[in-house]
């Protein structure tokens, strides 16, 4: 099966602020961003899947109307951290959470362990489906997840892995999994 992985485009949060779960909008720019991803997809795939948050859901609408939305292609749960600004969150936490983000979690949040186990199970789920071409929109977290269950990529290096918005990544998943990048 090959499988092109989306990373939903630009939302309308700046980057000062920490959001994982939160369901934030996309930028105005999302048609013209929508527009040039367009170029990079299959238009003869056979599934797609995408994240139940909207800045997802917008993007695979306008792909297909047949889209299945999963909860294990969610970005990590930043729990209490959501939607307040780096600057704003305790330092000591955060210290403590960017010291062993693999196994820390944020309060009431996940750790990159979490997010990668849920990573994962979707994979292991998809795996054996009799698709030819799928399409997964989702965020950067679960991208770089899904780079590290096809390639063994320890979890306290997947933040070396550059997932831009809009970015696609394609392989095929089989027993020897195929893939490149999509610029």
């Amino acid at each position: 099966m090959e499988v092109f992985v989306v990373r939903h485009t630009p939302v309308s949060v700046g980057k000062d602020t920490c959001y994982g779960q939160s369901d934030v909008t996309l930028a105005d720019s999302f048609l013209a961003d929508f527009n040039f991803l367009k170029t990079k997809l299959p238009t003869d795939f056979d599934g797609i899947y995408a994240s139940p948050m909207q800045r997802c859901q917008l993007l695979a609408e306008q792909i297909a109307d047949n889209f299945k939305t999963d909860e294990r292609l969610l970005e990590v749960n930043f729990g209490d951290w959501e939607l307040k600004k780096w600057s704003e969150i305790d330092p000591d936490a955060l210290d403590k959470w960017m010291n062993n983000f693999v196994t820390e979690a944020p309060p009431n949040g996940e750790s990159l362990s979490d997010l990668a186990k849920r990573v994962a199970e979707f994979m292991d789920y998809l795996r054996p489906k009799k698709h030819e071409k799928v399409i997964l929109v989702t965020h950067a977290g679960v991208i770089r997840c899904i780079w590290a269950y096809l390639l063994a990529v320890p979890l306290h290096n997947v933040f070396k892995i550059p997932v831009d918005y809009g970015s696609v990544l394609r392989f095929k998943l089989g027993e020897n999994p195929l893939f490149d990048s999509i610029k």
